[in-house]
Parts: structure tokens; C-alpha cells; sequence
């Protein structure tokens, strides 16, 4: 056989463990499209260089979880939103807190910097926008409007106007000079999640989770075009630089739009799930996903992607919409004055007095405990040959001219035989993260090992990551590491099987040599375990149909007992699933069966068994704990009361057992990221236990 190479239009480029927790924001660099900023539930900020398998930098100071995160113009800067709606800014150059900004009473949901401008714009879940001077560090504006969530900001590229695209389905345009909305835009029908200015024109486009992009003409204040048949959310948009055309990314899929008359000119099917952030760098669209404590890098090369031209039918509604041009073929519409200077000066100036008449526009100095929170806050470099590179150039004099950014280098799409098992090639490089006793991120290990296939990965304390590397004739040297979850801990989305080791399928090298394997040897392997695998799925089938002839007679109790007399915690998460749905489900006498089997799923070593057992054990807190308080705590009755005592000695045994169920919280407690914050939760809810 032969094997044929076609290059590829799209690839993942590599996939790192960002943080110690879920990632819970990112972005990219639009600048130089290399320069990655991801915040976690770890409360950290961690920037990243595109490609690149070690953190660059580690920004600490914020207390709660990163819940958005925005770069300046000139990528110098980093600015991070947490869930308390705290600010913080940093000097990426300097590697210095700058200010700390304390304003919003809910989420960060929204960030930009002004293009030219000592200020930003922050929006949150409170509705409420705020423009910034990082100078002063105060609150020179709010702009009020929105009902629900703003979601993105945007600044025109003339710094005079902000967009705001808000949860409530609307787009706004605020005037900055003048201090309020211009206009809005009614037409999405559901949440919008982003917003973007045309580079030159006065053209602004916005995409929304009712799947539609839609652009608007900033002259005249009205839609002129509407894209139908995206296959998920709108999650990102960008204009190509020069203008001629729009990106949009939803779920695994990228578009290229055009307007006037609207045109959908290509369709590129990329495996980024639910893409966060793109940027443009060397003709080639860089794209950022995250899962987890995962963050994946994909590439698409725009050179293999239509930009104009003929029209793939059937994606998008084309309306003719006639376009106004001069004697030259160009369009009449208006482009942005960019003024060579900054804008404190006269353009703020109205806002800034207009701001004095008003509380929320106060101006202030900086405070004791504004100075405590940025000497809390630090900027640790943990790669300092990769900071060097990338930010110090930047402010020293330069002997020789800057090195340029080279494209990634496109793998190739090839149809192996069995000849290209046999022959060496280049290995892949593996990253295994090190996170300290503390929870940190430290310099990822990085191995090598020619190996014949990837080598599914089954996770336990002793041997958290397993790394292997893929050969290839052509393929390029990428990066790749895998998610490191808490010791002993299967995450309950996953992508591998556990327990099947890929290499049985495989037979071993002979005098140094790859060997071929027979089918029938293949097939032979294959079928290793297939019984025993038949035999427990067809056990499992009847248990489950037994609790669900027990379950037609009503008795929830007893079909909950069952369960639990099959020693098979499977059976048991299966029925708890079921009843959680329904709260009114649950009874005094079913907590008495539940509890035990609770401690077993809290410790449990599936993600899935421990989210079953905190969500069964909050319900039995919110539900029955002042019950159980209350019959324990009151008075000796009169007389025989059989109900009573029943009730009394159900309530006793159920203390007991909660009991023992909060020190395994309270141990579980101290864990790092979302099972360590809900432990907490559920420690909170245990408290009166010990009073």
C-alpha cells in the first residue's frame, strides 16, 4: 500500500494541565495571537506561550475563583475578574501587581481595556458596566441598562464608543463622551455571548446562543445582515484584519461570513468543542478550548480557507442588500478617526464631570486595605527564559532585529500501510504536570519514549499519569498532557476505558524490530475478557430489573433496600439519581438506609459515586436535619407514644450516622478545586452537628 500526504486545513496543537482545579476562564493575545491567559478555580492566573508546554508566569491574589480575564493591546498587561467581583491588574513587563479595583456587588462576567486609554471596562452578573481609571484607581462611570448578565464588552477602535452584549438578549451602544446608551439592538432572541467592532468600518457584529450572527451598521443603527444555521451557540467571533470577512466559532465548528449580501463562504469542521477564544497570528486562526484543568491549542490555516468568492448554499439566507459604492468600486461607509494621541483628555473629560454629580463616580485614593490586597497579590515567574523572550525585549534597546513568530507547521493527512508501522519516527514529546502537597502547579516533567500506540490511562495514586508517545513519518513534534484529577479519584468524563491497556493488542518488539500482528492474534486479544465482561453487564441488567419490579409497587423504601442487598454501589447511585430528581420522594425511614451507603460514595474513587452522594447528603440536610434536631432535642413525653419512639429512634440513628459522615467531609474539605468547594458546602451544612 501506499501511503499518500495531503496537508491538513486544521489540528490540535497541543493540550496542557493549565491549573490545579478547573479551568474557569481564558483568553488569547489578539496582538500577536501566541500569548495565553487562563484563571482557575485555584483562584490563579497563569500565562502561557502558544505552543509552549511550561507556564510562563503565575499571578496570585485573588481569593475566589478567575471568572474572567482580558489582555491589553499591547499584551503587557493582564486584568482578571473573580467570582466576589473583585479587579486586579498586572504589569506583565514589570511583573507587578498594579491596582486592585473593588466595586461590583456580584461575578466579573465582562472585561476590555480602552485602546488607548489609562482605563477599562468591567461588566457582572449584577448588570451593571463600570469604566475604570487604572490612574486613579477609581470608578469613573456605570452605565446602567441591562437586565441580566452583561456577558462581553468591546471597545470601538476609535475608543469613543462601548459595546455590551448582555444575558437579556440585547446588544447596547454606549457614547463615552456623552455618558449614556446611543442605541440597542433587539433581534437576537436569546443570550448573547459576544460582540466585535469591525477593524476599520462602522460595523458591529454579535453572536448569541439562539446560533445567529448578526452585524449592525453603526451609521444608520440597523441590521444588515443575519446568519440562520449554526449548528450550536455562537461562543466566539473575529474579523479577518483587513476587514473583508467574519470568523465565527460554535461547537467543533468553524465560518467564514461575508455581508452585503449575506454569504457563508466556508465551513471548517475542527474538534475544539466548545471553543472559548480565537486569534489570528501568521495567516493562521489559533483557537483555545478547555475541559477541566485542561487547555487545548487548535490551529487552522487560513491559506486553505475561502474568504471570498462562491457561496456554499444552504448555510445562510442571502438577502441581496444593494451596496452603496463610489466611482472606485469601494464602500461609502464611514471608518473609525483613530486620534494619535491618547484619550484622557478632552473625550473623558465630559464623562469625568458628568461622573462628580454621581456617587457610584467618586473618585478616591488609595486606601489601607487596597495597599494590603496588592501586597497579597504577586506575579511569580516560573520560566524565565520564556519571559525573557517574550516580555523583556520589550523594554530594552535591542541590537538586532526582533525575531520573528514563524507558523505552526501543518501535520500531514495520511493513509497508513502496514510498511509505516515498521518504520522509526519522530516521538511525541510528553508534559507530566507536578503539583505540590499544597496544590500548585510546579515545572512539568518532560519525557520521551518511542512507543507503538497511546496507552489508555487508568488513574490511581500511585501512578497518577501515564505518558506515551505516537510515531509518525511526517508528523511534527506536538505536545500533549493529560489531566491530572485528585489521587484516586476516575473522573466521571473521560476518554479513555479504564482497566484496558491498548498495548495488549499489540505484540512486543522481537530484536529491536517492530513486528506485525496477525488478525486472528488480534482478534484473540480482543476478545480477552469479553465473557466476564457479558457475564457483569447481564448481572447488572437483573439487578436493575428486580429494584424495578420492586419499584412499581410504590414502596421506594423497600426498592431502595434492595438495592442496597445487592452489595453493588452501581445498582444504588443508579436509584439515588432517580429519587434526588424528586425531592418529595424522600422519607425519615429513607434516610435511616441511605446514610451508610452515603459514607461508601463519598469515598469512592468515581467522580460520578461522590457527586451522587453529595447531592443525596445535601438534600438530607436541607430536609430533615431540623427534624432530627428537634426530636432529640426535645423534652421526654407523657405517657407511651409508639409514633414517637419510632420517630425519636430513626432521628437517633440518623444522627449517629451523620456524625460519622462529617469527618469524612471535613478530611475531604481540605481538597483543592470544585470536590474540595463543595466539601465546604457540605461542612457548612454539618456545622450544628457538633454544637
Amino acid at each position: 500500500m501506499a501511503l499518500t500526504n495531503t496537508t491538513i486545513t486544521s489540528w490540535k496543537l497541543q493540550e496542557i494541565v493549565a491549573h490545579s482545579s478547573n479551568v474557569s476562564s481564558l483568553v488569547l493575545g489578539k496582538s500577536s495571537g501566541r500569548l495565553l491567559a487562563t484563571g482557575g478555580e485555584d483562584c490563579r492566573v497563569n500565562i502561557w506561550a502558544v505552543s509552549k508546554p511550561n507556564c510562563i508566569m503565575s499571578l496570585t491574589g485573588h481569593t475566589s475563583p478567575v471568572e474572567c480575564i482580558q489582555f491589553n493591546s499591547s499584551e503587557e498587561r493582564v486584568v482578571a475578574g473573580s467570582l466576589s467581583g473583585s479587579l486586579r491588574l498586572w504589569d506583565l513587563e514589570a511583573a507587578k501587581i498594579l491596582r486592585t479595583l473593588m466595586g461590583h456587588k456580584a461575578n466579573i462576567s465582562s472585561l476590555d481595556f480602552h485602546p488607548m486609554g489609562e482605563y477599562l471596562a468591567s461588566g457582572s452578573v449584577d448588570s451593571n458596566i463600570k469604566l475604570w481609571d487604572v490612574r486613579r484607581k477609581g470608578c469613573v462611570f456605570r452605565y446602567k441598562g441591562h437586565s441580566q448578565a452583561v456577558r462581553c464588552l468591546a471597545f470601538s477602535p476609535d475608543g469613543k464608543w462601548l459595546a455590551s452584549a448582555s444575558d437579556d438578549s440585547t446588544v447596547k451602544l454606549w457614547d463615552l463622551i456623552a455618558g449614556k446608551m446611543i442605541t440597542e439592538f433587539t433581534s437576537h432572541t436569546s443570550a448573547v455571548n459576544v460582540v466585535q467592532f469591525h477593524p476599520n468600518e462602522y460595523l458591529l457584529a454579535s453572536g448569541s446562543a439562539d446560533r445567529s450572527v448578526k452585524l449592525w451598521d453603526l451609521e444608520k443603527f440597523n441590521m444588515i445582515g443575519s446568519s440562520e444555521a449554526e449548528t450550536g451557540a455562537v461562543r466566539s467571533i473575529l474579523f479577518n484584519p483587513d476587514g473583508s470577512c467574519l470568523y465565527s466559532g460554535s461547537e467543533n465548528t468553524l465560518r467564514v461570513y461575508g455581508w452585503e449580501p449575506d454569504r457563508c463562504f466556508d465551513v471548517v469542521h475542527v474538534g475544539w468543542g466548545k471553543v472559548a477564544d480565537l486569534a489570528i497570528s501568521n495567516n493562521q486562526m489559533i483557537a483555545v478550548s478547555n475541559s477541566q484543568t485542561n487547555v487545548s491549542w487548535y490551529v487552522v490555516d487560513l491559506n486553505r480557507v475561502k474568504k471570498s468568492g462562491s457561496v456554499i448554499q444552504g448555510l445562510i439566507q442571502d438577502k441581496p442588500i444593494p451596496v452603496p459604492t463610489s466611482a472606485l468600486g469601494t464602500t461609502l461607509r464611514r471608518n473609525y478617526e483613530r486620534p494619535t494621541t491618547s484619550c484622557s483628555g478632552q473625550e473623558m473629560k465630559q464623562s469625568s464631570e458628568a461622573d462628580r454629580r454621581s456617587p457610584e463616580g467618586e473618585r478616591r485614593s488609595p486606601s489601607s486595605e487596597d495597599e494590603k490586597d496588592d501586597k497579597e497579590s504577586s506575579a511569580e515567574i516560573t520560566n524565565h527564559e520564556d519571559f525573557k523572550e517574550i516580555f523583556q525585549p520589550r523594554s530594552v534597546i535591542s541590537r538586532t532585529p526582533p525575531k520573528k513568530t514563524e507558523p505552526f507547521p501543518a501535520p500531514l493527512e495520511h493513509s497508513f500501510s502496514e510498511s509505516v508501522l515498521e518504520k522509526p519516527g519522530p516521538t511525541v514529546k510528553i508534559v507530566t504536570p507536578v503539583i505540590d502537597r499544597a496544590g500548585q502547579l510546579k515545572a512539568p516533567i518532560i519525557s520521551s519514549t518511542p512507543v507503538q500506540r497511546v496507552e489508555p490511562t487508568v488513574i490511581t495514586a500511585a501512578r497518577p499519569v501515564v505518558t506515551t508517545s505516537v510515531p509518525s513519518p511526517s508528523r511534527p513534534v506536538v505536545t500533549i498532557t493529560k489531566p491530572k484529577p485528585g489521587p484516586g479519584i476516575i473522573l466521571s468524563t473521560r476518554n479513555e476505558p479504564i482497566g484496558l491497556n491498548a498495548g495488549d493488542f499489540l505484540s512486543h518488539a522481537r530484536n529491536s524490530k517492530a513486528s506485525v500482528m496477525g488478525d486472528e492474534e488480534a482478534l484473540a486479544q480482543i476478545r480477552k475478557g469479553h465473557d466476564t465482561m457479558c457475564v457483569m453487564l447481564t448481572s447488572r441488567y437483573k439487578n436493575l430489573d428486580t429494584v424495578r419490579s420492586v419499584w412499581a409497587s410504590g414502596d421506594v423504601k423497600i426498592s431502595l433496600d434492595s438495592a442496597v442487598s445487592m452489595n453493588d454501589l452501581s445498582i444504588v447511585v443508579d436509584i439515588l439519581n432517580i429519587i434526588n430528581l424528586k425531592p418529595s420522594l424522600w422519607k425519615l425511614d429513607l434516610c435511616t438506609s441511605i446514610l451508610p451507603q452515603i459514607e461508601e460514595l463519598l469515598q469512592s474513587k468515581y467522580e460520578s459515586y461522590v457527586q451522587t452522594g453529595c447531592t443525596s447528603l445535601k438534600l438530607i440536610l436541607k430536609r430533615f436535619w431540623p427534624l432530627i434536631s428537634d426530636t432529640l432535642t426535645a423534652p421526654p413525653s407523657v405517657g407511651v407514644d409508639i409514633t414517637r419512639e419510632e420517630r425519636h429512634q430513626k432521628c437517633k440513628a440518623c444522627y449517629k450516622q451523620l456524625k460519622n459522615l462529617s469527618n469524612v467531609v471535613k478530611n475531604r474539605a481540605e481538597q483543592v478545586g470544585r470536590h474540595g468547594s463543595t466539601f465546604k458546602e457540605l461542612q457548612l451544612l454539618m456545622a450544628p452537628l457538633d454544637y
